[in-house]
């Protein structure tokens, strides 16, 4: 136990710290799906996807009654112009990722703007063509990798570069990752890596490893699919060249929901970096011209391409609001003590039953342990949903468990890890 709370082990106890917790009414702000019960489950896949906020219906509602009412005058004469609407969450996803707005942009999905940030930011040339990735990353990043060192020409058995933890352990050390960049950096084009990676739930230190890499002469990106929302990120301080993220998991933006970008202010009005053009990432004071020549916008948004789906943008408009509300530095304290109770109660169950392979630092996790059971897992998982109690399962053997400070109670964690209880006694 690596946490500094005083926990109890105790009903009373987990009502208590709720009772205490500032942040206790922004639970009433989400949707929970009801259970077999007919009583709101104990949601802990919000790593996953997120709930839906109360808001997200009335604020798609409003964008549905001005199509009706207006057509195409919606874009200027809405009660949110559609022109400018995805400007309405800029501040808000800035304040989010720690950067300005300048630097950030709400567009596409994930992978979409990964492959596009690659575009800009892994050009390899013959002494420095690799990209070094974390062995277990997300599949969708190891394919975009893959594929985009296969494009350039090279073998991606030579070109991706794999950091693997050291024998006996499940977890990359920093010092590892900054020994191999110590060692290869003079090869590696691109470091791309999670922010957490979705398997585990390690949590990595930024700011040294860029400046680390940076150090070597690579450009550095992150994917903050379980960062975004989950860590209390700064991005700009950290001084990455790019990031991107999803928002349907921790930003509770709906299934499929908009991706996110930051980039660097120091690439804000680079000319000579090369990127794939859209009408939207075009000078918007000439836009409508609709001239022949791209004129790139400053900043992150000058890697759009095109216009924002309105409908998804108000979704992801209804959750950051409550996150703006919130702000991440309480979340993120929030965060550290409901996982830490989680962590807490889990290690009094019997020996053997559970383990956590999520690491016990807290600088090192955000909000999810990955844990490994005795027994089926898959089985375990169904018996938790009969109890109305929402997990996920990830090959080959992990349960995942996420209470997100922004609408989980310690009375959640507190049922989860009694409900095991009953199970590993049996």
């Amino acid at each position: 136990m690596t946490t500094p709370y005083p926990f109890e082990d105790s009903e009373a106890f987990a009502r208590k710290l709720d009772a205490e917790d500032a942040l206790r009414g922004y639970r009433d702000a989400f949707h929970f799906p009801p259970g077999p019960d007919g009583k709101p489950v104990v949601y802990l896949a919000g790593n996953s996807l997120g709930l839906q906020p109360r808001n997200a219906a009335r604020y798609i509602q409003e964008e549905l009654e001005d199509w009706a009412r207006l057509g195409v005058e919606g874009h200027h004469h809405g009660r949110h112009p559609w022109l400018h609407y995805h400007e309405l969450v800029t501040e808000h996803a800035a304040r989010l990722v720690g950067a300005k707005p300048l630097e950030v942009v709400v567009m596409n999905t994930l992978s979409v703007n990964l492959h596009l940030m690659m575009v800009s930011f892994y050009r390899p040339t013959k002494q420095r063509f690799k990209i070094l990735v974390e062995a277990g990353a997300f599949p969708s990043d190891q394919y975009a990798v893959a594929s985009q060192v296969r494009f350039h020409g090279y073998d991606a058995r030579e070109a991706v570069l794999e950091l693997t933890p050291r024998a006996g352990e499940e977890t990359l050390r920093t010092e590892d990752i900054l020994a191999t960049l110590e060692q290869h950096g003079h090869e590696v084009a691109l470091v791309m890596l999670g922010s957490v990676n979705y398997l585990t739930g390690q949590a990595f230190d930024l700011a040294a490893i860029t400046k680390a890499a940076h150090a070597k002469g690579c450009f550095v990106g992150f994917d903050l699919a379980h960062g975004a929302g989950n860590l209390k990120l700064s991005l700009h301080e950290d001084g990455p060249d790019f990031a991107v993220w999803c928002s349907y998991k921790y930003l509770n933006a709906g299934p499929g929901a908009l991706g996110g970008v930051f980039v660097h202010e120091r690439h804000a009005n680079t000319k000579d970096l090369p990127r794939f053009e859209g009408w939207w990432g075009h000078d918007k004071q000439t836009r409508f011209q609709m001239g022949p020549t791209f004129s790139a916008l400053p900043g992150a948004e000058g890697w759009q391409l095109s216009n924002p789906p309105i409908f998804q943008l108000a979704a992801l408009r209804a959750s950051l609001e409550l996150f703006d509300q919130a702000g991440m530095a309480a979340l993120r304290a929030k965060s550290e003590r409901l996982t830490g109770f989680l962590e807490f109660l889990l290690d009094r169950l019997p020996e053997g039953f559970v383990r956590i392979t999520t690491p016990r630092d807290v600088k090192q996790r955000g909000a999810q342990l990955s844990l490994r059971f005795r027994g089926e897992p898959q089985g375990l998982l169904k018996r938790l949903g009969d109890a109305g109690i929402i997990c996920d399962f990830r090959k080959p053997d992990i349960i995942r468990a996420a209470p997100a400070p922004l609408y989980n109670s310690f009375m959640d964690v507190y049922r989860f890890v009694k409900t095991l209880e009953g199970h590993a006694r049996e």
